[in-house]
């Protein structure tokens, strides 16, 4: 090796606080940076109910909730996998897991990679099962994590550190590439992915970060097993392009605006349910209000999940601001169902849309 090669061996201890690091800088920037996709849009803002003037229903009998991972939900919403090992994250996951518990709806953790490494913030990811005993609650690791796995025993210990319902495994082959740390070394995840759904003993989700899954790649999933799918697409959080801030790399930020919009996501995964009817379609991908959660579950989504608006929301406005802002999506919610004559989510789910 050249004497004035930089190159040194990373050590476990190197790579944790890394790790750790690099979960610190990811909120920060998305919550101080404008971070959001600078040309692209979820694609939601194309289409409008077709306004019932006769829905033949009272609002109170408007019903929003669903069953999800074996477990009721009062509104089809889940705050989406976002926080976890490192110090700050204690407090933010803790508040979260309450307001999702309070108001009965879903959660997710982050990336759980820096739990793999070691104990040092494992309480930051238990909390959440502690304070939010009857929620569904998702657990998380990387693709790259995934695509080498030969036992899935220590994943299984993730699981049980937060009693998961399920176990999400992120796919963001753009994040590693972008990122000053990435790996990018995805030959093997499909293979990995089928190991877990055949011996984890919990479903599997597979989800993207922001760059959208295609009607193929889903296709793919659903062939080993996989029947629960958050489609995560662009329009919303563009991790192009806070690696791109984090790089300072002005060439790079070019991959800013790449993915499949969430609307064209949800549409195309849908069409797989007529051969596949027990997939499960979580919409998520720049979902900002209610508004765009009820458009999503009548695009052919089953619930939705966000991760950046709740976490913005509860950072500038406390626990009493998210309870309010969560408020704010179920009578949105519960008024496009009025207004095209859904009783329920399924029928939402077949309320009319048009193009414009």
């Amino acid at each position: 090796m050249p004497k004035n090669s930089s190159s040194r061996k990373i050590t476990r201890r190197d790579s944790s606080h890394a790790t750790t690091s690099r979960k610190r800088q990811h909120v920060e920037l998305t919550l101080s940076e404008d971070v959001r996709f600078r040309l692209k849009r979820t694609g939601l803002d194309r289409f409008e109910f077709l306004h019932n003037a006769l829905p033949e229903l009272d609002l109170d009998e408007v019903d929003t909730t669903i069953k999800f991972l074996g477990r009721h939900l009062r509104l089809p919403i889940m705050i989406s996998c976002m926080t976890g090992g490192y110090q700050d994250a204690l407090k933010i996951n803790r508040d979260l897991a309450e307001i999702c518990e309070e108001e009965t709806i879903a959660m997710g953790v982050g990336s759980q990679r820096q739990a793999l490494e070691n104990s040092a913030f494992h309480q930051t990811f238990k909390v959440v099962r502690e304070v939010a005993p009857n929620i569904p609650i998702i657990g998380n690791i990387g693709a790259a994590e995934v695509a080498n796995i030969r036992d899935v025993a220590p994943l299984k210990r993730l699981a049980e550190m937060i009693r998961a319902d399920a176990f999400a495994v992120h796919l963001n082959p753009l994040q590693e590439f972008l990122q000053p740390e990435g790996s990018p070394n995805f030959r093997g995840v499909l293979e990995g992915i089928q190991q877990l759904v055949n011996n984890l003993g919990i479903p599997i989700i597979v989800k993207e970060i922001g760059a959208g899954i295609s009607g193929g790649v889903a296709k793919r999933l659903l062939d080993v097993g996989v029947r629960i799918i958050d489609v995560a697409g662009a329009g919303g959080t563009s991790w192009a392009g806070v690696e791109s801030l984090r790089r300072k790399e002005k060439e790079l930020s070019l991959f800013w605006d790449w993915g499949i919009p969430t609307a064209e996501s949800i549409q195309q995964i849908a069409k797989l349910k007529e051969t596949n009817p027990t997939l499960t379609i979580i919409g998520s991908g720049g979902i900002t209000n209610g508004m765009e959660a009820a458009k999503s579950l009548a695009l052919g989504a089953d619930l939705v999940a966000s991760a950046r608006p709740f976490l913005t929301t509860l950072v500038q406005k406390k626990k009493t601001g998210l309870r309010e802002f969560i408020h704010e999506w179920e009578e949105t919610i519960r008024g496009a169902m009025f207004l095209t004559g859904s009783r329920n989510i399924d029928a939402l789910q077949n309320a009319r849309l048009v193009e414009y």
